[in-house]
């Protein structure tokens, strides 16, 4: 679940971040301690296997959704991209736990960290653009 770095409305000089849970790390940490055992249990090069949990690391640090009265831009673990409020046509959530912005064109952009949930921040970034579904 995504959590916002500006609780509250945001102003329009402020942008709102919303990022996964910096508790996701003690998932990584467990998932290292198991993997400990095979590492230590295998041949050297197994060590390799520590990596896993380096990138998921890495992954809940840069995965982020930056959201102002602009626009919003997506950030992934390789690359950002930046998207105009007049060029989203809507929000959707399919099978995944994050939003996709549906553009005018057809396509898609994945917001990371957006949830249900989080949609009152966008809805105040957004100057009402995205409507706040629990009002």
């Amino acid at each position: 679940m995504g959590t916002p770095s500006a609780p509250g409305s945001a102003s329009e000089s402020t942008p709102v971040v919303i990022k996964i849970s910096p508790m996701a790390h003690i998932a990584v940490l467990i998932l290292a301690f198991a993997m400990l055992s095979i590492v230590l249990a295998g041949p050297p090069w197994w060590a390799l296997l520590l990596l896993i949990p380096v990138f998921a690391s890495v992954a809940i640090v840069r995965y982020r959704t930056v959201a102002d009265r602009d626009g919003v831009t997506a950030r992934t673990l390789l690359s950002s991209r930046a998207v105009r409020w007049d060029e989203i046509a809507g929000l959707r959530f399919g099978r995944r736990a994050w939003a996709l912005a549906r553009l005018h064109d057809g396509t898609e952009v994945s917001l990371p960290a957006v949830t249900f949930a989080t949609l009152p921040l966008l809805t105040a970034a957004s100057d009402g653009r995205v409507p706040n579904p629990y009002s």
